[in-house]
């Protein structure tokens, strides 16, 4: 029998045909090595161990301290949680279990609820099937026989899957008495698994429908160490402290409710203060940056949407039309063709050039109820958009103050971490190859000349343009989605957008989007995880908190109060008859910044007692004092 050709780090080794791969780690793998490999890849694609070679053919391996060697842990292992299911729980019938960014999750049809002490019995049995070693049996099959399989075992979401994929064979995998569809690879043995935990229990729709059946999901993680298992349930006691969800409640910053609806988001005055502050922020900024802020409707007609694409490319997220008076509107999802509309009011010469207008404009998208989460994703939304058009010699300088606004207004709210994505043509774009050369070139030599650095995302960018795309890293470094800037060469063109250039002839304006903050409200659920609720100064809803000692004190702590509030800060009084130690904590929880005491000593000097919810007690200083000290803190807008 001829041997083939093995290709692995460049090096050819002959190997008898048949052979599997985990026989070719002793080969060419050094020692130090073979231990964390679970996975190998032939010619691409990923395998199981036991995989045979079968021709010439380049060999990679996969470590299980890779991603990808991670992921495929993470998988094995929901498999081993399926199979215990199965055995404490008989009757109850699988659905799908595909690893995640963080562990791994599968779906149950289980007639009972699961309930919380289920998850130690199920992790129980999982380590009784991890020390048993169980191999990972992959065996390809017809999808007839597939089907007469999961049909005996009453596995019915096996058999839609499997009839759906509409193909001749198919794979399962088998571990000790589980058997399941799956694409694979696994590790080579339920003993690869060293630490995993189980997480939480939800519901969720078959297929992610809302008219398929309600399944159990089962939540849970795999780790190679203790170490890393332990720092990463710290995490999520951490963001659950963090869920702004939860603090929106606490600080009274906003509220949903079902009576108007889901994904609409009401913002309660602490809220509201926030949400104020960071609007005149922001209008400030765009005011000294030469922007001019426009304000547009809240529905249009559908020839409107027609005319700018989104009938026809982004329909599925909007609401139905309305008949008004014979005609039909659509409530907005954008506002750039509102501000295109403004923009062609009248001729422009290329000396008014660029025209930069902004908005904080509210805008309505369907979302599915299964997506909807907090401020985070939501139905209705505020905007902070922006358009610029400009001539092709200008692209370059508003690209490069786009990107120093943007990363001006990030870290001041406190965000020193990012991911930045350059998104270039996919395989269905307008305009020329030319036109998209410019505009990429344009944009990544705009963060280059910043000096941040920045991932190529090839082919990712929708067919109208090139982004910037910048995800924000938070205090427990999850990546938030962040500013983005995107060159246009649709729009302009739907709606015959120009400028009259020196030659005296009408030229397609060059547009920009810019959204810096993204969604208000999904920026302040940001913000809220971010800070934990534990705002900076000059964010904060309420910024001190008065607390007399006695009754007797309260005249003195309103005089207090008056100065700070002519002195332009946020200052409440807690009058009520409690303990000074009980009236701290609740200020504490509150995360309000300052607590000023004012007691028989402090009325008699003329001073304040001041407490700070991080620092703790700084002790008593005049009223002028504490003043100057808020100030600086608000104007340099502190991270504390």
């Amino acid at each position: 029998m001829s041997q083939v050709s093995v290709l692995y780090n460049d090096q050819e080794t002959k190997v008898d045909p048949g052979t599997k791969a985990a026989a070719l780690i002793k080969t060419l793998v050094p020692e130090e090595e073979r231990k964390k490999i679970i996975a190998a890849r032939i010619d691409g694609r990923a395998i199981d161990l036991s995989t045979p070679v079968t021709g010439d053919s380049k060999i990679e391996f996969i470590s299980s301290d890779s991603p990808e060697g991670l992921n495929i842990l993470r998988h094995s292992t929901s498999h081993v949680m399926a199979a215990a299911v199965r055995k404490l729980f008989p009757g109850t019938k699988v659905a799908i279990g595909p690893s995640i960014e963080s562990g791994f999750y599968y779906d149950f049809d289980k007639k009972t609820p699961f309930i919380p002490e289920d998850l130690q019995a199920i992790e129980a049995e999982m380590k009784k099937i991890i020390k048993a070693g169980e191999p990972y049996v992959r065996e390809e099959i017809s999808s007839e026989k597939a089907v007469e399989l999961f049909e005996e075992m009453g596995e019915d979401y096996k058999v839609e899957l499997i009839r759906d994929l509409n193909v001749p064979t198919v794979s399962i995998y088998r571990t000790g008495d589980f058997v399941d569809l799956c694409y694979g690879p696994h590790i080579p043995s339920t003993s690869y698994i060293k630490v995993f935990k189980l997480l939480t229990i939800a519901g969720a729709y078959w297929r992610g429908s809302e008219e398929n059946a309600m399944l159990q999901r089962l939540y849970g993680t795999a780790f190679l160490t203790k170490e890393e298992l332990d720092d990463h349930l710290f995490k999520l006691e951490e963001a659950a402290r963090r869920d702004h969800r939860k603090l929106g409640k606490d600080l009274d910053l906003y509220s949903m409710h079902e009576v108007a609806g889901a994904g609409l988001a009401f913002w309660h005055p602490n809220g509201g203060r926030i949400r104020r502050i960071i609007e005149e922020f922001w209008y400030d900024e765009h005011y000294k940056r030469g922007y001019e802020v426009v304000y547009s409707p809240h529905i249009a007609r559908v020839n409107l949407w027609k005319t700018s694409g989104h009938w026809d490319f982004y329909r599925e997220n909007m609401y139905s039309p309305m008949e008004v008076e014979g005609q039909e509107y659509l409530v907005k999802p954008m506002n750039c063709p509102f501000h295109i509309i403004i923009y062609n009011t009248k001729k422009r010469s290329y000396r008014e050039l660029p025209y930069r207008v902004a908005e904080m404009g509210t805008v309505y998208r369907y979302e599915r109820s299964g997506v909807l989460h907090g401020l985070l994703r939501v139905r209705g939304f505020t905007q902070d958009d922006a358009h610029i058009f400009c001539t092709p010699e200008q692209l370059k300088k508003e690209m490069l103050n786009c990107v120093d606004l943007a990363f001006f207004l990030m870290r001041t709210f406190g965000f020193e971490e990012y991911e930045v994505n350059l998104a270039t043509r996919s395989e269905s774009y307008i305009g020329t190859d030319e036109e998209w050369d410019m505009a990429e070139s344009t944009l990544a030599e705009a963060l280059t000349e910043h000096g941040i650095p920045f991932i190529k995302d090839e082919g990712g960018a929708t067919f109208y343009g090139p982004k910037i795309d910048i995800k924000l890293k938070d205090a427990l470094g999850r990546l938030w989605q962040g500013p983005t800037i995107q060159f246009d060469f649709n729009l302009p063109r739907r709606f015959d957008t120009n400028y009259v250039g020196p030659d005296g002839k009408e030229h397609l304006v060059y547009m920009v989007h810019r959204a810096v903050l993204g969604s208000l409200e999904r920026f302040f659920g940001c913000l809220i995880e971010h800070y934990a609720g534990a705002f900076p100064l000059w964010l904060a809803p309420v910024q001190a908190k008065m607390i007399p000692v006695t009754d007797r004190q309260i005249p003195y702590a309103e005089k207090v109060q008056e100065e700070l509030k002519k002195a332009g800060f946020r200052v409440e009084i807690d009058g009520r008859n409690e303990k000074v130690g009980f009236k701290i904590r609740e200020a504490q929880l509150a995360k309000i910044p300052y607590m000023v005491i004012v007691g028989p000593v402090e009325e008699e000097s003329g001073n304040i007692g001041v407490r700070h919810r991080k620092q703790g007690d700084i002790g008593k200083m005049n009223i002028e004092d504490f003043i100057a000290r808020m100030k600086e803190e608000v104007e340099s807008k502190a991270i504390l």
